[in-house]
């Protein structure tokens, strides 16, 4: 089925993309971007993203890798986060 039709990407041609993507660096985190970029292409006018990100969350290579997972919260979370770098109004 084709999924972009400005960019002529299938669903397979997606499918392909992250299984390549994550044999290749089983550590990286496969985004819509990269995948356009692994196929040689580049988001147009983006009509085709929900049934885009769709056929991205079928395949099961697509999750986050376990050691990438809850970074933040091992970081440790500061004041300044917490408040998302807003400043105390007067």
């Amino acid at each position: 089925m084709i999924v972009c039709h400005c960019q002529n990407i299938s669903d397979r041609d997606i499918l392909a993309a992250i299984d390549w993507m994550r044999a290749a660096d089983d550590k990286t985190i496969i985004t819509p971007g990269k995948i356009y970029r692994a196929l040689g292409k580049a988001a147009d006018c983006g009509g085709c993203m929900p049934v885009f990100l769709s056929v991205m969350r079928s395949n099961d290579n697509l999750s986050v890798p376990m050691q990438l997972r809850n970074l933040r919260g091992r970081v440790g979370a500061t004041q300044e986060i917490d408040n998302e770098r807003r400043q105390k109004s007067n």
